[in-house]
């Protein structure tokens, strides 16, 4: 019999298995800056785990809400 998953913390499995400051090491940025958009979205296109763990990132600036996303208003 198949185990029912939580749909409520997906993000923390999927965020266990990473390595911290990968994409940081890969991209040549020095792990206290935030990496630019433009440079995500160029390093998305690559194949292979670089362009894996770039559409992440993405991904996961979505979610989180960063600042460099602009808040939606109510109209």
């Amino acid at each position: 019999m198949a185990r029912k998953r939580s749909k409520k913390r997906w993000i923390q499995r999927a965020l266990h298995k990473h390595k911290k400051g990968a994409l940081h090491r890969q991209l040549g940025i020095p792990e206290g800056e935030t990496i630019p958009i433009s440079l995500l979205r160029d390093a998305s296109k690559e194949p292979g785990l670089l362009g894996q763990r770039a559409r992440f990132a993405l991904n996961v600036r979505k979610i989180r809400g960063s600042a460099t996303t602009p808040k939606r208003r109510k109209h």
